[in-house]
């Protein structure tokens, strides 16, 4: 066990990552501190750049270096599609995959009563005001098939009215097989069943 209240801090902050435990934690600190000039020095530094330079978009809430960040500065994007997510990683996630290319929203999370997070807290005002501009022509809504996300879903379909709202498909994945599936998985997937 690491002695000094320096390592056992960074020991402790790591831990508190996703994907990180305790032991991970150590081991990722050990690995750190073993090639400081290597790893843990130029990590410390690209970190205090990151925090420094890192600000939210004004329009979408992606987080970029400037703002608005570079997707809503992009003119070859659609500007007639856009697409609401919960939450950073999720746009960041659909960008990896390269499936939309049209512009994004990030709600900062979805409605829960359990959590306190009540309409207020979220940054649908501004997809309100996004959506009805007159230039939006389709709003993607790219939820979270969770209780949440669903339930943050059917508040905004409620909210863009005439507005053309479509949402992600849920069901079985590309290469999924039934036997691992949980119920409800199987469950949206015949309730979204098409023609072949």
């Amino acid at each position: 066990m690491a002695s000094g209240s320096e390592i056992e801090r960074l020991i402790q902050l790591l831990a508190k990552l996703p994907g990180l435990g305790p032991r991970s934690a150590r081991r990722a600190a050990l690995v750190l501190l073993k090639k400081r000039d290597l790893l843990l020095e130029p990590l410390a530094a690209a970190m205090a750049d990151a925090a420094a330079a890192t600000r939210a978009c004004e329009i979408c809430g992606n987080l970029d270096t400037t703002s608005p960040c570079a997707i809503c500065r992009d003119a070859r994007r659609d500007p007639h599609l856009l697409c609401v997510v919960e939450d950073v990683a999720d746009l960041w996630a659909l960008e990896r995959a390269g499936v939309f290319r049209g512009r994004y929203h990030v709600l900062g999370g979805a409605l829960s009563a359990l959590d306190g997070v009540t309409p207020e807290r979220l940054n649908i005002a501004s997809l309100l005001e996004r959506a009805k501009d007159g230039v939006v022509e389709e709003v993607v809504l790219a939820m979270n098939a969770t209780v949440e996300g669903q339930t943050t879903a059917h508040y905004l379909m409620d909210l863009l009215g005439d507005l053309k709202v479509t949402r992600l498909a849920h069901g079985v994945p590309v290469g999924g097989e039934l036997d691992y599936l949980d119920e409800g998985t199987l469950s949206a997937a015949f309730k979204a069943r098409r023609a072949l």
